[in-house]
């Protein structure tokens, strides 16, 4: 057993508090991480307001990067000393999707069998199965994928956000939205998400990149990592402009990363004939959007929704790392500022500002 210090929300709304824990040994499939850093979600603050259950206590963080420290019997994936990225989704390898080949689709995704806890015993729900906003996690093995790049201990913190918001980005342009070279693309909502799908698209080779969105500040930095035109849709409609953009057509490619009625439909709008949108924005319970089946007909395409970007950690973390290093992909251009553990309540509140797009926490090799 160890004990380390985490980040806990024990009620909802309440603050986010570092508290000690207790983190066992791993058992059979889990593996033992030393976390080095893990990034401030929006996921993280639903689990503190409560909108993602009532499982209080809950160990907050799961962007992250750490090192292998130990693993339970059995564990093949990954040994003592591997640096790893933390991802949410364990694919189990025998439910009907993986047996088909598509295990980005796993309908079965694990995490660990054991429990962290409060001192006292009461047992933690961690943040989608990681809990990374510690100094020592226990997860899934399958939920590591070994870095096998080297990296500067100033990387890991950029390659670390790759375990969630960004590769949801990245993989609904390239996975879900399977951008081509040549193509056009427009992305609504330029948070941390949307941005990442402007690189994502950037990196697929599209040459035409729209980003839409209602903050100045968001749109320059979607510009700086590949958006080729940006549109402030509180001045003027998105539609007609992402139309005037692209030769009055429309895009091949809308990428809806807000998860609004309106905003749905502003994609479902700005595509051009049998184009393609994405959802990547998550929805709020509840949410309606209308759509005439007559347009949905005449105009043709695609209508989808990115479960994490399509993404298969094992397949897709390698070959993004590797683009950051070979400078096509500014991975570091999202680490806003690096925090202490002891900051992780204030950086929520940043969060909603708007004015970063990742506070990561780094924590002492």
């Amino acid at each position: 057993m160890h004990k380390v210090k985490g980040v806990v929300v024990r009620a909802k709304n309440e603050p986010a508090a570092v508290e000690t824990i207790l983190v066992p040994d791993p058992g059979p499939g889990e593996a033992l991480v030393d976390v080095l850093t893990c990034g401030v979600c929006q996921t993280d603050l639903h689990y503190k307001v409560g909108g993602v259950g009532d499982a209080f206590p809950y160990l907050l963080g799961h962007e992250a990067a750490g090192v292998v420290s130990a693993v339970g019997e059995g564990v093949t994936e990954v040994a003592v000393g591997d640096h790893v990225i933390l991802n949410w989704r364990a694919v189990c390898g025998e439910c009907r999707a993986c047996r088909r080949g598509e295990p980005w689709y796993c309908f079965n995704t694990h995490n660990a069998e054991q429990k962290m806890t409060l001192e006292d015993g009461t047992e933690l729900e961690p943040a989608l199965g990681i809990g990374a906003f510690a100094e020592k996690t226990l997860v899934a093995a399958g939920q590591c994928t070994r870095i096998e790049s080297p990296l500067e201990d100033g990387q890991y913190a950029a390659v670390g956000l790759l375990g969630c918001g960004l590769t949801a980005g990245i993989g609904a342009a390239i996975n879900t939205g399977a951008v081509k070279r040549g193509e056009s693309v427009a992305v609504i909502g330029c948070g941390g998400v949307g941005t990442a799908a402007v690189a994502g698209a950037a990196l697929a080779g599209a040459t035409t990149i729209i980003a839409v969105d209602v903050d100045d500040d968001k749109l320059s930095t979607a510009q700086r990592l590949g958006a080729t035109h940006t549109v402030n849709s509180r001045s003027v409609d998105p539609v007609e402009t992402i139309r005037e953009l692209t030769g009055g057509h429309g895009a091949d490619l809308v990428i809806d990363a807000v998860g609004v009625a309106d905003t749905f439909m502003q994609a479902f709008q700005a595509r051009d004939l049998a184009g393609r949108m994405v959802l990547v924005g998550v929805p709020n319970p509840g949410t309606v959007a209308e759509i005439p089946l007559d347009q949905v007909f005449s105009h043709g395409g695609s209508i989808k929704s990115a479960w994490y970007g399509d993404t298969l950690p094992s397949r897709d973390f390698p070959m993004l790392v590797d683009q950051y290093l070979l400078g096509r992909l500014d991975l570091d251009a999202f680490v806003s500022e690096r925090i202490a553990l002891e900051d992780v309540d204030a950086a929520f509140g940043t969060m909603k500002s708007g004015k970063v797009l990742r506070s990561v926490v780094e924590l002492a090799r």
